[in-house]
């Protein structure tokens, strides 16, 4: 990650400098923007609120007295009791409310169906959702645009983006319902969560050619996903497109830009967007702080994150769950251990700020300091919070157990999160199984590795390197071929590292022929050794006393850029050193000088 230069400070320094004139106060020891003045007084948009039905309650009482009705209202004002309900996430209420609309006799017209379509969609229930389309036809309407977004959107929802691909060509070769700006978006938003940029950028391209013209939502969901995705430099390029079209950013194109250039550590680029932003009266609100807090603290620099944690405090924007638990885990990074538990008590005392992910961050601190207790500690006070710990604090606690060498307790973790409702994923699964292996438990590893397999849970290539591995290591090189032979029909790729594994394993068991096979097996399938890979073979080729064949594969590795590691030059050292040295040696010594 890039540090802070000297520049950079210079130039923060002097924004701070111009902000003051402006009235806006900051600290000279953090390089970053204070907010300003015009927003302490507002720090935040006020929430959504829903003219007529603000509740639940109000809108149940509204829907029967129009039921009771007669003759009954028409379906529009019904249609404006759903409306609410929707924004207030009441989907399984609007969907009951839709039957006793049905069996009152009241025919529903296109925005009821569009309203428990994305009732359906927002509840995953995508079969349900498209059995919706039935009713459009029977009733003698068609689809609209509003229809075949929202389901597209269901699938987006769900992940399931091919199918939402599917639908919207349909939509263009159809073309009595053609997609529109909000159709485009949606779409957008589903390759951006695939972090398919690719595609991403062809639909935006296919936009005005289609009639839509883009906006802000399109242009900054891009800018994000290109940010996420390090694409700094293409962020930039569709943020000055989107300006020059005249379409000006908002808070969110910035946050996202924002963010993208902290995650490359570029301080300079970042000043230059806060000054942009003051310039434009956009003012930084918790989230565009809560970004420079954790690049901040990823970067190693807390005291600068605490400084802007003050300012927001100052400033009047209360910091919250996300902003403190960046600062906490900056203090976790440094293995500032005090700092980082007296940040989790400050957000204790603040009510509910503490959350999964925060005892999360905690207690991997804990576990990286090794200890281990005070990790567990953290972990029981979950309950009494009224937290239940995920898949990844279970995850993170496990790992903790494991290499403080106590397995079984890594183990009972392991199958409490199981009874409580909390399935391992891959990693966990490969965090027990090296600690099984590291501790020559063989068996018990491949059974795990089947209990994968059958909890239709597919390891990947670093699961399959801890077994192969621990197989090498306990001498039992067959049954590690055997594993490794396997991968390619499971659709697993070895890796630069499974190679070097199975060299590793093949030279300690004097079957130096089968490893110097592999070696060039591994190029031929376009996998390059790496200087790891040359110097386990050498090693093994000296420890079996073939020095001519190991002096080959110097020449071979040097050729190729590799240097020679501590452990091979120990083993050429402790060669010369003998009474007797190998002529081939020598002469290929003499050779070098």
């Amino acid at each position: 990650m890039v540090k802070m230069t000297h520049k950079s400070v210079l130039s923060f320094s002097s924004y701070c400098s111009y902000s003051s004139r402006r009235g806006m106060p900051f600290l000279h020891s953090t390089p970053l923007v204070a907010l300003f003045h015009s927003q302490s007084s507002n720090p935040s948009r006020s929430g959504d609120t829903h003219r007529g039905v603000s509740n639940v309650e109000d809108a149940l009482k509204v829907f029967d007295e129009m039921l009771h009705r007669r003759p009954l209202p028409s379906v529009v004002r019904f249609n404006q009791v759903l409306a609410p309900l929707v924004k207030l996430k009441h989907y399984p209420t609007v969907l009951s409310l839709n039957s006793q609309m049905l069996l009152s006799g009241i025919r529903p017209d296109h925005y009821t169906l569009n309203i428990t379509i994305n009732c359906y969609c927002r509840l995953n229930r995508m079969d349900y959702a498209l059995s919706v389309l039935a009713h459009f036809f029977k009733l003698g309407l068609q689809p609209d645009v509003a229809t075949l977004t929202t389901l597209i959107h269901g699938f987006v929802l769900l992940n399931r983006v091919a199918d939402a691909a599917r639908l919207f060509r349909k939509m263009v070769v159809g073309g009595h319902c053609q997609p529109n700006t909000i159709t485009f978006n949606t779409l957008i938003k589903g390759f951006c969560a695939i972090r398919n940029n690719t595609a991403t950028i062809q639909l935006l391209g296919k936009m005005e050619a289609n009639g839509c013209q883009p906006d802000i939502i399109t242009y900054s969901t891009i800018i994000d996903s290109l940010g996420k995705d390090t694409l700094v430099d293409e962020a930039k390029n569709l943020f000055s497109e989107m300006v020059g079209r005249g379409i000006a950013p908002d808070l969110v194109t910035y946050n996202s830009l924002i963010q993208g250039v902290c995650n490359l550590g570029q301080w300079k680029e970042v000043t230059r967007l806060l000054y942009e932003m003051a310039s434009q009266d956009i003012f930084p609100n918790v989230f565009t702080f809560s970004i420079l807090v954790d690049a901040f603290c990823k970067d190693g620099m807390v005291v600068q994150a605490k400084n802007v944690v003050q300012i927001m405090i100052q400033r009047g924007i209360e910091p919250d769950t996300i902003t403190y638990s960046s600062l906490m885990d900056g203090h976790c990074l440094r293995g500032e251990m005090d700092k980082a538990k007296q940040v989790f008590d400050l957000m204790v005392t603040k009510g509910s700020m503490v959350n999964v992910q925060s005892c999360s961050i905690l207690i991997n601190g804990y576990c990286k300091q090794k200890k281990i207790d005070k990790a567990y500690k953290i972990f029981k006070e979950m309950p009494l919070r009224g937290l239940v710990p995920d898949t990844v604090t279970y995850t993170t606690l496990i790992d903790g157990f494991c290499k403080e060498g106590r397995l079984q307790e890594a183990k009972n973790l392991f199958s409490e999160m199981q009874d409580c409702g909390q399935l391992p994923n891959v990693q966990t699964y490969s965090i027990i199984l090296d600690g099984l292996c590291n501790n020559q438990q063989l068996f018990e590893a491949i059974e795990f590795l089947r209990e994968m397999e059958r909890n239709k849970l597919k390891p990947n290539v670093v699961t399959y390197n801890i077994v192969i591995e621990g197989l090498c290591n306990a001498g039992e090189v067959q049954s590690a071929k055997d594993l490794f032979c396997g991968l390619s029909p499971k659709g697993v790729q070895p890796n630069v590292r499974t190679y070097t594994i199975m060299i590793n394993g093949l030279c300690k068991g004097g079957l130096l022929v089968e490893a110097e096979e592999m070696l060039r097996e591994m190029e031929q399938k376009g996998c390059s050794p790496n200087g790891c890979t040359y110097n386990t073979i050498i090693r093994g080729y000296i420890n079996n006393n073939d020095t001519s064949r190991a002096t080959s594969l110097i020449e071979e590795m040097s050729e190729r850029g590799f240097s020679r590691d501590a452990s091979t030059m120990e083993l050429i050292v402790d060669l010369l050193s003998k009474d007797t040295v190998d002529p081939v040696l020598l002469a290929w010594l003499k050779d070098k000088v």
